[in-house]
């Protein structure tokens, strides 16, 4: 079984902090066997992150968080960035097109784009895994709502940690049956069911530290781009 980090953010997303360099090393000190950064609608950083991870002892998944009409989608395996604002299922379309993968994070968490509110069951249950476990929930009932449905529909399951500070890289674990340690093994491994999930609650000060620390740098960023 590998030690999969799946749910990331580098300081290419709007409320992310730390490097690509900084995430890797994380990954690697506790023990990771793959990581992919998954940047909101920013795909450049994943790609850097995945060619640099051999020199970490990683395996690099290419990745991105991409907020399309009904919400978050998180998109593996691709090539190149998938357009933001699509529907759901034309979302999902382009990812299979690319060869990837369409995993469903936090969907039942109106909070943070989840898309379970804005779709029904089935096109839920087309997505071909279902996040059903990430650290940066407060209360986990959507954590809950997410493996019931899951499990419900025999679909697929994964973790991720939401880190967008290094420091909570591998928070939260998919643990993948692979047939061997490279980035198509793993995403075919989650594809076919064999996964399981293993993680902890990001503590609440962190949580509430990354929401501001995401907000100050939305607001540095958006008045530097007015100048």
């Amino acid at each position: 079984m590998l030690s999969v980090e799946l749910h990331t953010h580098s300081e290419l997303s709007h409320d992310g902090r730390d490097p690509v360099e900084l995430l890797l090393e994380q990954a690697a000190a506790v023990g990771l066997d793959a990581l992919a950064v998954t940047d909101h609608d920013e795909i450049d950083a994943s790609i850097e992150a995945a060619e640099m991870a051999a020199d970490y002892g990683l395996v690099g998944i290419v990745g991105m968080e991409v907020t399309c009409a009904a919400g978050h989608v998180l998109a593996f395996g691709i090539d190149e960035i998938v357009e933001s604002g699509l529907p759901f299922d034309e979302t999902l379309d382009r990812i299979h097109a690319q060869g990837g993968i369409a995993v469903i994070p936090h969907p039942f968490q109106k909070s943070r784009h989840g898309v379970a509110a804005h779709i029904t069951d089935e096109q839920l249950a087309s997505a071909d895994a279902i996040e059903v476990y990430n650290s940066r929930l407060f209360t986990g009932r959507s954590n809950r709502q997410a493996e019931k449905f899951a499990i419900r529909r025999n679909l697929p399951m994964t973790a991720g940690s939401d880190a967008h500070i290094s420091e909570m890289v591998g928070q939260a674990v998919t643990e993948v049956g692979a047939d061997d340690r490279s980035a198509e093994a793993i995403l075919s491994a989650i594809a076919d069911g064999r996964t399981s999930v293993v993680g902890k609650r990001t503590p609440w000060r962190v949580s509430i530290r990354q929401f501001a620390g995401g907000a100050k740098r939305r607001a540095f960023r958006a008045v530097n781009g007015l100048r």
